[in-house]
């Protein structure tokens, strides 16, 4: 089963009587689920339902749901308030009486802030306000459920994409592993020429060089490495094959990863070693990139 995305976004257009709006969700990514909720005045009701549908249906992310209220033609979206507005006249004529200035006009008067208000969207009666909750949190769910399908489509993409970097990994590891059973005698012949110089010999005990080569060969043993980065493979592909929500474990699993590197390039005694040790850095780097996008 593919793995499920944390980016996406959805669309989602309703109606209630004469009211009409729009939803728009979309989801980034996030260390938990952390949902944040945008609507007009007036709306604050369907904040709780609204919290549980999300949460019903994403585990990790940082959503946004906003609110656009489309009120039908003919339907009142602003009123003028005629008390402010007297008010503002009669002050407007006692200014003109007292200073000769010309009247105010017309516009300034409506510009004035309280004369012109926006009307309630909510309905007065109780029964009447849930029936349009309702109406809301229904469109918001099909939001959702298109959110949850696009976050489906990006994970599946993502699966091809980590199981093709494992793949990397897991490559450069053989490699490393290659590398590393030729470490020995590698050593062998370095240290047997290094011995010839530095002592002006021309030859050496073996018990000697046996021994020197045994601590050098003990120092840069990597095979325990190598061991866990392979271990660390296989999990990686179990757990994004189990269809879970797995992008904490994978995000962890990644640090585990880039630990076995960093050891691995330590004790690297060759520089072609050393090479395919920062490569596998690379590739680990470039999948803990992608894993932080899963759910």
């Amino acid at each position: 089963m593919p793995l499920v995305s944390m980016t996406g976004f959805a669309e989602a257009h309703g109606a209630h009587e004469s009211l009409r709006w729009r939803w728009e969700v979309k989801s980034v990514n996030g260390r938990g689920l952390e949902i944040r909720l945008r609507t007009p005045p007036g709306f604050d009701s369907i904040e709780i339902p609204a919290r549980t549908l999300a949460s019903e249906r994403f585990r990790r992310g940082n959503l946004q749901a906003s609110l656009t209220i489309e009120p039908s033609e003919g339907t009142r979206a602003f009123r003028v308030d005629l008390e402010a507005l007297s008010a503002a006249v009669k002050i407007a004529r006692q200014v003109a009486s007292d200073t000769g200035l010309a009247p105010a006009r017309v516009d300034g008067l409506l510009a004035l802030k309280g004369v012109i208000v926006q009307e309630d969207l909510a309905p007065a009666d109780s029964a009447e306000r849930a029936a349009r909750d309702a109406a809301l949190l229904e469109t918001l769910a099909t939001a959702l459920d298109a959110l949850r399908r696009a976050r489906r489509n990006e994970g599946a993409k993502l699966t091809l994409l980590l199981h093709n970097m494992m793949g990397e990994i897991e490559r450069l590891t053989g490699e490393a592993s290659q590398m590393a059973a030729a470490q020995p005698n590698a050593l062998r012949d370095r240290l047997t020429a290094q011995m010839k110089e530095l002592l002006n010999e021309t030859s050496i005990t073996q018990d000697r060089l046996a021994q020197e080569v045994a601590l050098l060969a003990s120092r840069a043993d990597v095979r325990e490495e190598l061991d866990r980065l392979r271990a660390h493979v296989q999990e990686a592909r179990t757990l994004m094959e189990s269809g879970e929500a797995v992008g904490r474990k994978l995000d962890f699993l990644a640090q585990e990863f880039n630990r076995e590197a960093n050891t691995l390039c330590s004790k690297s005694a060759d520089i072609q070693l050393t090479r395919t040790g920062l490569a596998l850095k690379s590739a680990i780097e470039q999948f803990r990139e992608q894993a932080q996008n899963v759910e």
